[in-house]
């Protein structure tokens, strides 16, 4: 495989992910590249790379938060190959629909977390990575010929929680699923871990019966790897709270935080959330603390492209 020179290499993003874009930029040495775009009256979008891209390494950064960022995310894979890019590698820092990765038997649903993937790989990026996904099911989404990696943030999460210097903690899962993960994380901060009892009763509604009382007495982190509509996860705070911890910290890697869930956070007395800045928009405020993947996507792409000077 070919080494590719930092002079080759331009880096992308749509317009969710530029923030992102330009800390990777930075951590590699070289400008971002923003893409040209207007909008025409009748609502037709216009994109120009504004610089030759022909015989470059390309890497797009984009979140797929809506059908509008995966429209321009798929718009800019086909424009690289039709201008001949050496290479078009793509990083997804948070993947639309990724929990609708099959469907139930009987209802004829879309399982669009595996189609809207698909979707993706039919544009043909010779590599695509996706950060902590819901489920992996969606990399095999392909016929073969793409690379695809899942990009785990464990070891941003544990440095990012050692950094609290938090004295008597435990991790909570919201739910059996993630619990293994949980365990990994405990495992690597030498911490006890539990998992709620969870029970969904419909597409959006979760029911969380209770918390093991290893909790009491300690301060409970409850790890995830999104926070949506946040009904399960007070849920989880509620029970905690009930079997004894003494203060909840929310950590989810994406942060959707959709609705009114933010108001709803804080009427139970909860004051900080962790999370990666993988969605669009998400910035440190009063309740947010966010950490950045840059330097996890940086790796990658150096590793893939084995990027010299």
């Amino acid at each position: 495989m070919k080494r590719t020179s930092r002079k080759d290499l331009i880096i992308l993003a749509n317009a969710g992910s530029e923030s992102l874009g330009k800390k990777v930029s930075v951590l590699f040495g070289c400008s971002f590249t923003a893409m040209e775009k207007k909008e025409f009256a009748d609502g037709e979008i216009y994109h120009a790379f504004p610089t030759d891209i022909t015989g470059k390494d390309i890497v797009i950064i984009a979140a797929t938060p809506d059908d509008s960022s995966l429209l321009e995310l798929i718009d800019m894979i086909d424009g690289c190959h039709h201008y001949m890019a050496h290479s078009v590698n793509v990083i997804i820092p948070y993947l639309g629909y990724s929990t609708m990765e099959q469907a139930k038997p009987g209802i004829q649903e879309i399982p669009k977390g595996i189609t809207r993937t698909r979707q993706i790989f039919r544009a043909r990026p010779h590599f695509a990575a996706f950060v902590d996904l819901h489920s992996e099911a969606v990399l095999h989404a392909h016929g073969g010929g793409i690379h695809t990696l899942h990009l785990q943030t464990d070891e941003l999460i544990v440095a990012k929680i050692r950094s609290l210097n938090i004295e008597n903690f435990v991790l909570v899962s919201p739910d059996y699923g993630r619990s293994k993960w949980v365990a990994r994380l405990a495992g690597l901060l030498g911490v006890a871990h539990t998992a709620a009892d969870k029970d969904r009763y419909a597409m959006d509604k979760t029911m969380v019966g209770q918390v093991a009382s290893v909790v009491q007495g300690k301060t409970a982190i409850i790890c995830d790897d999104m926070i949506r509509t946040g009904g399960s996860i007070i849920q989880t705070a509620e029970r905690c709270l009930e079997a004894g911890a003494t203060d909840i910290i929310l950590f989810a890697t994406h942060l959707v935080l959709a609705g009114d869930c933010r108001k709803r956070f804080k009427q139970i007395g909860i004051n900080k959330i962790i999370g990666a800045d993988t969605y669009p928009g998400s910035k440190s405020d009063d309740l947010l603390d966010i950490y950045t993947v840059a330097p996890l996507l940086e790796r990658a792409i150096s590793k893939q492209l084995r990027i010299v000077d």
